[in-house]
């Protein structure tokens, strides 16, 4: 396929951290992808946190299945706008490589933990993670992945730690944070692929765990315009035995819809921009978007589920047991590093000796360790250092 004159080309590649030479059958793009799908981290998504615990159901999303989810949104949207689909799948199967065990309730825990020592932010870990962490390569630490799949992953970040990355890497991933430019246009639509995958799958998982009723989904004029529209066109879907099938159909239908709005609404505002080359893209607004209609019926499905879903009683007690079983893995490490598994013992054994910026230099470790478990491990390693069982 012919790529826009805006879309990031794999010839043109901003490059590697470390000189390689370039793959004879594969692209610097495709090369990302797949150093990603074969790493370690990656393999450990199938068992993290996306709403719903582990040992609450076998299928319910986790952060493998819903970094797929986004990949395949935001490969299909990018064919349709001439951008690079094998960019777009790297960011997307790599955005959630950094994210704790126990979704957004480790993530919150471990950030806790970490005051004082620089924080902990999972948009930042996924870059770690490809940048330090994984060790499968002889010459190199991580996974040296270009450039644009390292800015892609790298969604959000403060402007201390954006200072911080610029110290140990000039005009890097992190500049645009400082220059407060825009990514490639690659990275802006796996950035809204995330949101339109979350909010499609955390309904049909809300509703499967029996957390939300079908009936509240009513309030929301995103969800039941499609509906109505599923019934209108198989009136069958009306039985009480075809609800699952119901359901299955108006997120379809929703997904559809919001894919559609993002093309109509991006090729709106690339045509009004102007743009015609990668620079001019990141000197512009965010030119990935929903329409205003569609972004407003996306912030109140949002709201909704943080209402009744993400705030309801039984989420957040259970949130509330993984957030403990995160503070005192933290401070069971911290206190006796050794615990850890010898490659991380090692790392804090060496910085036990060193000076750093940060107030604790082995709390780095002991979060790069934590960050990087299952929620399955996580509990087990609690049960091993406390002698308590919080979580099945």
């Amino acid at each position: 396929m012919t790529l826009a004159p805006y879309a990031c080309d794999p010839a043109q590649s901003r490059g590697r951290r470390f000189a390689e030479p370039p793959a004879p059958t594969r692209t610097a793009f495709q090369r990302d992808r797949d150093r990603i799908v074969h790493s370690t981290a990656f393999r450990r998504l199938v068992y993290k946190t996306q709403v719903f615990l582990n040992h609450e159901g076998d299928l319910f999303r986790t952060r493998l299945t819903h970094s797929i989810e986004v990949a395949q949104l935001a490969r299909s949207m990018a064919r349709a706008l001439a951008l690079n689909e094998d960019l777009v799948e790297a960011i997307a199967l790599a955005h959630d490589l950094g994210h704790t065990p126990f979704g957004h309730a480790g993530q919150d825990a471990l950030n806790a933990c970490m005051q004082g020592n620089g924080g902990f932010e999972h948009n930042l870990q996924s870059l770690r993670v490809v940048d330090q962490l994984e060790e499968r390569y002889p010459q190199f630490d991580g996974l040296n992945l270009s450039f644009e799949t390292r800015e892609g992953i790298l969604k959000h970040c403060s402007a201390t730690n954006a200072a911080a990355l610029e110290a140990l890497e000039p005009h890097g991933v992190a500049r645009r944070f400082l220059d407060h430019t825009q990514p490639s246009l690659e990275a802006q639509l796996c950035n809204l692929a995330d949101e339109i995958a979350y909010n499609a799958h955390d309904v049909d998982d809300g509703v499967r765990s029996g957390l939300i009723a079908m009936e509240q989904l009513q309030e929301l004029p995103l969800v039941e315009q499609y509906r109505r529209e599923a019934l209108a066109a198989h009136p069958a879907l009306a039985q009480a035995t075809q609800a699952r099938r119901l359901l299955y159909e108006s997120i379809r239908l929703m997904l559809s819809a919001q894919v559609y709005d993002v093309l109509a609404a991006t090729r709106s505002a690339l045509g009004q921009s102007g743009v015609q080359t990668l620079e001019q893209v990141r000197a512009a607004p965010a030119l990935v978007q929903f329409g205003a209609q569609m972004r407003e019926q996306s912030l109140s499905l949002k709201t909704f589920l943080m209402r009744r879903l993400y705030r309801h009683p039984q989420v957040m007690e259970n949130m509330a047991l993984a957030q403990t079983v995160v503070r005192e893995l933290f401070a069971a490490y911290c206190a006796a590093p050794q615990e850890m598994q010898a490659g991380f013992a090692a790392r804090a054994s060496a910085l036990q000796a060193t000076t750093s910026a940060d107030a604790n230099p082995v709390a780095r470790v002991v979060a790069d360790y934590i960050a990087g478990m299952t929620d399955r491990f996580a509990s087990r390693e609690h049960q091993r250092l406390t002698g308590k069982t919080l979580l099945p």
